[in-house]
């Protein structure tokens, strides 16, 4: 018997030796290990309490304020993404100074006896510019990413590189306070590819990350589709999620590993022409306190969610839809760095789960707070008037192949005769463009709507076409990362009788520099109705932290004092830029103002709160239009049944397989009996039973979407984030329906639904009745 405990011991301690990744250190140093159901700091049972806040998102010189901020909660560590793209902007150029310092970050949050949770990717989602990925990548046409393509995996081990000379001496083993680090970022979301994550989890350890454990984050639906035998597995989810459900895989696989949700998602973020995303502080607080009490680490996404200065916001697709600048994400800390109710309650109950000998801090005061009187901006610079020198181009061309990354594109080129009724058809628009004939502005296309072609008046021969495309921020998720700029393929005329493709295009690039945008021809002038940058300085007695009002402008972007402050649109929900007073000065500022479509009236003024949840009339993004009723009197279904009560997937196999390029699911009564019905994630399964594309899918018809309390509309059921969902509007009755064009025809077999995360999976459908149809439903 003792010779059995002795082994038992002998390959525990192997074990916790294997996880931990750490070679034997001097006394006196610290470590970091996996011990058995829990995390060991220096040999001791530890439960993370991370608060995730963005270096990039916070002015340096307020990254103290912030860490504060999450140490006076009674966080103990901060968890953070190293942002491969604001790195590293050109290839080979790498910068790690001022604002882009991560090593001083980290070195703050140790002052403040903070531990660093690392992220770097290469992938990291978080509503940025391609989720992380560089630009410049896209050059390459036949570029994979995401997986075993020889030049992606050598640029990843070069920024990798990088990371670990500025950070691999603080592991915490080397008297730093690095404990884990990350190896890529919820990939079970985009593919099942163990061999990649092998060869990313090498490029960490290849860069210097040996001595802490490695650990990978996913959701608890797909967590094993990349799970590597020696990384941590962490599960993401957000408030109200059912904690025993979401855990339930990870503890039959594990049963003794320690458990933690990596991302804890305390709000969402915001889109532009959608309404203000909240979420309830009282269900964040229960969902953290269920985890603290059974010894469940965490880390809070977002504590602080900051600002995504300049052109840094991504967009998620399918469907594609542009992320505002504010990332307030309806956070403990807000936008600007205040303490909020959401705040207080967390730090009451942290307080109860304190470390050993450890107190909560004092809250830091709040920076200060100014206004701006408005004023007039009256130096002008038409665009059309300011146009740079131009590439040539006999065919369309991405904005990436034209060396250009982000901002604003002008393809133009001469028409042939144009009859009345043509259709100038562009492949594809990315991401919002103007047309013009002969400096007349013809119409707008917007990709969020799936426009991308418009019909033509009766046009002379030799007419000047000009196109004008902003880039509204690449994708940050799925597939679509691959996401190239202005106009992707072509541009054609069509009629009843040809086709023809335009050719020889002179292009002209626009870029977000703050050289670029200073270096116009300003000059005395009133509001235009087209694109324009406008020019004014304003004088402050004192600098402090003010939000700019842009209400009265159109779509476009802000620098003041040579930093892009971020994006505005007349749509909202932000009509407000947060402008941190530490980049303001006492005396004369200055603003530069690009404005795409011209402002109702060009002045300004600070106001001292910000305006976050101000949408304006524009199409509805919801799926009926008036009057418009569904009718399947006639259909016949391909499947009817009864779905379980329970959270996570269920799949429905059809008798057999059927050819379809529109889809209809139909619920006809509720689980709870409630009139309400909801859905999380569908799927359609393909001829071999497994899920088909949704990239392309839109929603042709749903009888009801709820937007007045939240972004609830039907598109929610293939955005690939598990914590949105579709939700009828409250009182509309049974039965609901939800058709989806597949835009292509397909062979299904089946589907997968995925209802509500939340404990009682709340408006989970029970009857259903599913069809499918070659040509569109009926009306």
């Amino acid at each position: 018997m003792k010779y059995l405990q002795n082994t038992v011991i002998w390959l525990t301690a192997l074990l916790l030796f294997a996880f931990s990744g750490c070679n034997q250190k001097p006394a006196g140093e610290h470590t970091f290990a996996i011990g058995n159901k829990t995390f060991l700091l220096d040999g001791k049972p530890f439960v993370i309490k991370a608060a995730e806040i963005h270096y990039t998102r916070i002015p340096a010189e307020y990254w103290e304020h912030r860490i504060q901020l999450c140490k006076a909660l009674g966080m103990n560590t901060i968890c953070i993404y190293a942002f491969w793209n604001i790195h590293e902007q050109k290839p080979g150029e790498f910068d790690f100074s001022g604002q882009n310092d991560i090593a001083a970050f980290c070195r703050l949050a140790q002052k403040y006896d903070m531990y660093i949770m690392l992220r770097p990717g290469p992938y990291v989602c978080s509503e940025w510019e391609m989720g992380g990925l560089p630009w410049w990548l896209l050059k390459k046409d036949d570029i994979k990413l995401r997986t075993n393509d020889p030049y992606f995996l050598e640029r990843t081990k070069l920024f990798m590189n990088e990371i670990g000379k500025q950070l691999a001496d603080l592991q915490i083993t080397k008297g730093g306070n690095i404990i884990m680090v990350q190896v890529e970022n919820e990939y079970g979301s985009y593919a099942t590819d163990k061999e990649y994550i092998a060869n990313i989890r090498d490029i960490v350890k290849g860069a210097g990350f040996t001595d802490v454990p490695l650990f990978q984050c996913d959701w608890s639906s797909n967590f094993q589709n990349n799970a590597l035998d020696d990384l941590v597995w962490t599960i993401n989810f957000g408030t109200g999620a059912n904690i025993d459900e979401q855990f339930k895989k990870l503890k039959e696989v594990r049963p003794n590993t320690p458990l933690m949700c990596s991302e804890f998602w305390s709000g969402w973020f915001d889109h532009w022409g959608r309404k203000h995303e909240t979420r309830d502080a009282e269900t964040m607080v229960s969902g953290l306190k269920d985890m603290l009490d059974r010894g469940i680490s965490f880390s809070l996404y977002m504590t602080h969610g900051g600002t995504t200065f300049g052109h840094w916001g991504g967009a998620n697709s399918p469907a594609y839809s542009a992320m505002c600048s504010s990332y307030d994400y309806d956070a403990p800390i807000s936008e600007a760095g205040w303490t909020t109710p959401k705040y207080f309650k967390l730090r009451e109950l942290l307080a109860d789960y304190m470390d050993e000998g450890k107190t909560q801090s004092e809250v830091p005061a709040a920076k200060p707070i100014i206004e701006i009187p408005e004023f007039e901006i009256k130096e002008v610079a038409p665009l059309f008037g300011n146009l740079p020198e131009p590439k040539t181009s006999e065919n369309i061309q991405p904005m990436e192949q034209f060396d250009q990354g982000w901002g604003t594109i002008l393809y133009r080129t001469t028409l042939p005769a144009v009859t009345s009724g043509t259709t100038l058809l562009i492949t594809e628009v990315h991401d919002w463009a103007q047309i013009y004939a002969n400096g007349k502005l013809l119409g707008r296309l917007d990709r969020r709507r799936g426009e991308n072609s418009l019909k033509l008046p009766a046009l002379a021969a030799g007419t000047q076409l000009d196109i004008l495309i902003e880039a509204m921020g690449r994708v940050n998720f799925d597939k679509a990362i691959h996401d190239r700029k202005g106009i992707t393929e072509k541009v054609e005329l069509l009629n009843e009788s040809s086709t023809h493709e335009l050719k020889n295009w002179q292009v002209y690039s626009f870029p977000v520099d703050y050289p670029f945008v200073k270096e116009k021809k300003y000059a005395p002038g009133k509001k235009l109705d087209g694109p324009a940058y406008y020019r004014a300085t304003f004088n402050l007695e004192e600098a402090g932290d003010v939000f700019l009002d842009m209400q009265t402008w159109g779509k476009g972007m802000v620098w003041v004092n040579g930093k892009a402050i971020g994006r505005f649109w007349e749509i909202g929900p932000q009509q407000t830029l947060f402008m941190p007073g530490c980049w303001l000065k006492k005396g004369e500022n200055e603003i530069i103002v690009l404005d795409l479509l011209g402002p109702e009236k060009a002045t300004i003024k600070g106001l001292d709160k910000p305006i976050l949840d101000m949408l304006r009339a524009e199409a509805p993004m919801t799926h009926r239009k008036e009057g418009e009723n569904l009718n399947l009197k006639n259909e016949k279904p391909v499947a009817s049944g009864t779905l379980k009560p329970g959270n996570g997937w269920q799949e429905v196999k059809f008798d057999a397989p059927v050819k379809a390029r529109f889809f209809c699911f139909e619920a006809l009564s509720s689980q709870n009996g409630n009139d309400n019905a909801a859905i999380a994630e569908f799927y359609l399964l393909g001829e071999n039973g497994k899920p088909l594309s949704r990239q392309h899918w839109q929603i042709a018809y749903a009888d009801s979407e709820e937007t007045r309390g939240g972004n609830f509309t039907a598109d929610k059921i293939f955005d690939l984030q598990e914590s949105t969902y579709w939700s009828t509007a409250r009182g509309d009755k049974y039965p609901h329906q939800v058709v989806i064009d597949l835009r292509e025809e397909v062979v299904v077999s089946g589907f997968q639904y995925l209802p509500r995360a939340e404990e009682g999976y709340p408006g989970m459908v029970k009857e259903y009745k599913a069809y499918t149809k070659m040509s569109p439903f009926k009306f």
